[in-house]
């Protein structure tokens, strides 16, 4: 297990109960939901919390905006799918509230950043608190085709394990305030290539490692292949997060192809590993290493 979040997510199914039409809840990017129409429902609520997610002081409200509707994006495309909607809600503190125009510029990026990707942000909430922590979250729905869907439980033993992108040293860089979503780059995965997917928010080596998990697999991750971001290393490759780029299984039988017939030029794909079958003497990943270190790097929001 990784840590104490890791106990309380994969609780949460347990606990609740869905109607018929939920066809996949808790434990994806994405919750989908069949209304027996010709695509499926994604719906899906992320957050941003000042000082975790953001720094508070050197931020301005603008970049929280972008951030936090790119980052709800890019589940929507993890999943292969198009948004469409969502709703908003704000807690804001008393000195955060008090600034002048803060708010107002705040959801004009946010009405801006939306018409850019055809989401309509279609209600919300606000509230007060009486800490000095903001609060923004935001709930985005989408549709995807019923063969385009990627959830993380669909990589097979043998599927090569391929990344878009470059990874580490978003927060450091500020790369995590103006990444953008690869929501066309998943589209055309989709379908047509990768089986499962998932975008990096939490660390390369621990969002792989919940692919492996929902498929009952485990994942080894060749290091050496692993694309870095300049001025990253390895360590932060693996394990920082805050990347939003795809990890996605693809079948031996087209990965040629995939590479062969890739269209975004300015964005490169790299094969990093594979899935395997479960092994009884692990949990999740291996580090490609000779003993076969089971690897649990990564962002939690619990970690001791």
């Amino acid at each position: 297990m990784y840590d104490d979040e890791k106990i309380l997510l994969d609780a949460i199914p347990s606990i609740f109960s869905n109607g018929p039409e939920v066809m996949i809840g808790p434990g994806d990017d994405c919750a989908v939901l069949d209304f027996s129409l010709d695509k499926y429902r994604l719906v899906a609520v992320d957050q941003l919390v000042s000082d975790i997610h953001y720094v508070k002081k050197t931020t301005a409200p603008a970049e929280i905006a972008v951030k936090l509707l790119r980052r709800n994006i890019s589940d929507i495309a993890a999943m292969g799918g198009v948004p469409s909607q969502a709703l908003l809600a704000m807690t804001l503190s008393a000195e955060t509230w008090s600034e002048d125009e803060w708010a107002y510029a705040f959801l004009s990026a946010m009405a801006e950043e939306a018409a850019k990707w055809n989401v309509s942000v279609c209600g919300g909430d606000v509230s007060s608190t009486f800490s000095t922590t903001d609060v923004f979250s935001l709930t985005i729905t989408g549709w995807v085709e019923k063969d385009a869907l990627t959830p993380r439980s669909a990589a097979r033993a043998g599927d090569a394990v391929f990344a878009t992108g470059e990874f580490g040293g978003s927060f450091e860089s500020g790369r995590h305030l103006s990444f953008a979503p690869r929501l066309d780059e998943a589209r055309f995965l989709a379908g047509r290539f990768a089986g499962a997917m998932i975008d990096v928010s939490d660390g390369l080596l621990l969002d792989a490692a919940r692919i492996a998990d929902m498929s009952g697999l485990d994942v080894e991750i060749d290091e050496s292949a692993v694309p870095i971001a300049a001025g990253a290393t390895l360590e932060q490759a693996l394990s920082e997060g805050e990347d939003y780029e795809l990890l996605f299984s693809v079948s031996p039988k087209k990965t040629a192809e995939l590479e062969s017939a890739w269209p975004f030029k300015n964005i490169k794909i790299t094969r990093i590993g594979v899935f395997t079958a479960k092994s009884p003497k692990t949990d999740s990943t291996h580090d490609g290493h000779d003993d076969s270190t089971v690897v649990s790097k990564g962002f939690t929001h619990f970690s001791k």
